[in-house]
């Protein structure tokens, strides 16, 4: 075994879209997203194939940023034209799979400590231990209209008053002892009030009496992925999370995250071991390179560039409508994901990157890096980054469903696990266990 051990994610939308913007025009396979034996069938293929989790990104709104209208987004088929609750689907995938850690993105801006405790607690209970959360502080206008706000928080208020969530959800975790569960039949005692707890929580934002109504779960609390990529958001995901994801566009980024990412873990007391830092990968896979190539190629051709504005929009908060497509990214003026506006502009270099260009990398991607060639191609580019110190794993994109994760599982699992990248079979206990971090 290599003394580098991969660790692989599954990277989800319960959508027509993921980070490809063409995965619902596959002209291979029709992607029933709205059926749920489609992501059940994933889930068996990511389980068997030795992924350590899979995730759904989620968010409460669809896209209108663009031109102020949902127009573009709607006919286009954007990032957020269609997104399903993911939870139920989990509950699904939890049922045909035994090994994979299964998790939701929620949000800390306009949901209750209280709910959200209970939901993973419940998927942490019938999933033996496998559940995971996605904690994001929502960002968009539309989002905030939506719950019957006027505007999103500000940036920094947003991570202070997530850090006052996770405090809340994280007593309701604890607010039952270890032991607390007695199920004495013969006595007739179920559990031990003595060992189940109010927490009585008073916060500037959140007040919660407890104790949840659910017993400790296998985890005690859900594994937390995050993935703030600003000062603050990096900061956040330093205290709580045990999962980092990043999309960077190169390897030069991806150290340099990294890199901060341990900064920032050691400024909240914890090893660079706590939290895996993983990053988003989508590989084309041939038998040969040119093969690959044509792959990507017949993917990029299905990509209108107006999607991914609208994608952009969205994700940006601000209305690139009445800008010129000519426009340098450096005038784009937003309160939105500033991590995705500083790769951009990484990506500019001098700052010539235009309004268009921006739209045509995120139809075909989000900015995801792309690993194209061979199965031994990509296996060595994701030996590489990770041998470099960038990164502990990969949250692999799919271009087309379920074409790149059947690849993927198919033809590059193997070589990871031959040159000891792997390990021979899933490890057992909790996720996580798996991801050595214990309870």
């Amino acid at each position: 075994m290599s003394n580098k051990r991969i660790y692989l994610c599954g990277f989800l939308i319960a959508g027509p879209v993921v980070h490809s913007h063409a995965v619902w025009r596959n002209p291979k396979y029709e992607t029933p997203f709205l059926k749920l034996d489609h992501y059940v069938s994933i889930a068996r293929t990511l389980d068997q194939g030795m992924f350590d989790l899979l995730f759904f990104a989620d968010r409460l709104a669809i896209a209108d940023r663009y031109g102020s209208s949902h127009e573009m987004g709607i006919r286009l088929g954007d990032q957020d034209a269609t997104r399903m609750d993911p939870m139920p689907i989990l509950g699904a995938m939890a049922a045909v799979t035994k090994h994979i850690g299964l998790g939701a993105t929620r949000s800390t801006t306009y949901d209750a400590p209280y709910n959200i405790a209970r939901e993973f607690s419940t998927l942490d209970h019938i999933s033996s231990g496998r559940a995971a959360w996605n904690v994001v502080t929502s960002m968009n206008d539309g989002e905030a209209q939506n719950f019957g706000a006027v505007s999103h928080l500000g940036h920094d208020a947003r991570y202070d008053r997530a850090d006052e969530f996770m405090e809340v959800t994280t007593k309701l975790w604890d607010s039952w002892d270890e032991d607390a569960l007695v199920l004495d039949r013969a006595a007739g005692i179920y559990a031990d009030p003595a060992k189940v707890h109010y927490i009585n929580y008073k916060g500037s934002y959140f007040q919660s009496r407890g104790p949840l109504n659910i017993p400790r779960s296998p985890q005690g609390r859900p594994t937390i992925i995050q993935a703030g990529s600003s000062g603050r958001g990096k900061a956040f995901a330093a205290r709580w999370s045990e999962i980092i994801f990043a999309l960077q566009p190169n390897l030069g980024r991806m150290q340099s995250f990294t890199k901060d990412v341990h900064a920032a873990l050691a400024s909240a007391g914890r090893p660079p071991t706590a939290a895996k830092v993983l990053m988003a990968m989508m590989p084309f896979i041939g038998a040969t390179r040119a093969e690959a190539e044509a792959k990507r190629d017949l993917h990029d051709s299905l990509v209108d560039p107006r999607v991914g504005l609208s994608t952009l929009a969205a994700h940006a908060n601000a209305d690139f409508g009445d800008l010129s497509l000519d426009a340098t990214v450096d005038e784009i003026a937003s309160t939105g994901s500033q991590g995705n506006l500083a790769a951009l502009r990484s990506i500019a270099g001098d700052g010539a990157m235009t309004i268009g260009d921006a739209g045509r990398i995120y139809g075909a991607g989000v900015m995801c890096p792309r690993a194209v060639g061979t199965p031994d191609d990509v296996a060595d580019q994701i030996i590489s980054i990770v041998e470099s110190g960038a990164a502990d794993g990969f949250v692999i994109s799919p271009a087309f469903l379920p074409d790149t994760f059947d690849e993927f599982v198919r033809h590059v699992v193997p070589i990871l696990k031959a040159r000891g990248f792997l390990p021979s079979q899933p490890a057992h206990g909790t996720l996580r266990d798996r991801l050595g971090q214990g309870a």
